[in-house]
């Protein structure tokens, strides 16, 4: 789905979307606003690319952090939900992973954590496995997939 599509989704359905950020640095929040009229659909986002701004910001708890790392759907449906508490929006994706270049046998570059929270239902947790494909190909599959998690918020 476009972007384009998607805002026009949110705006029939009178919703408001927050982004979480870490990996992809703002470009989801970039995506969505770089279409005319988002203003209507778009509430905040918030890009929180170290540990600590992920607690200042969106509450996220120091013992998750500590016990799973940032890379996790833990920390994932954290940043979510503070994201949702911390703007006037209805829905929230939130992103963490590992772009690369790096990685670990434990958390693979290409590994990203996903995070969809609305006001009305649990929130869902989805990992995804893209592969050392290069920073900007999981950048750009991250903002993607968080454009297909809010369609699924939507519809």
């Amino acid at each position: 789905m476009s972007v384009a599509a998607l805002l026009e989704l949110y705006m029939a359905k009178g919703l408001r979307i927050a982004t979480a950020e870490s990996c992809t640095g703002g470009m989801v929040s970039a995506a969505i606003t770089d279409v005319a009229g988002s203003s209507a659909v778009f509430e905040r986002g918030f890009v929180t690319y170290t540990n600590e701004a992920k607690i200042q910001m969106l509450g996220v708890q120091k013992d998750t952090l500590d016990a799973l790392g940032a890379v996790s759907e833990e920390v994932a449906a954290q940043m979510a939900l503070g994201a949702l508490a911390n703007s006037e929006a209805d829905v929230a994706v939130a992103i963490t992973g590992i772009a690369g270049p790096g990685g670990s046998d434990f958390k693979p570059e290409g590994r990203v954590c996903f995070a969809l929270a609305t006001k009305t239902g649990p929130v869902h947790t989805e990992t995804v496995e893209f592969g050392a494909i290069g920073r900007d190909n999981v950048r750009a599959r991250s903002v993607q997939k968080s454009i297909d998690l809010l369609k699924s918020a939507a519809t």
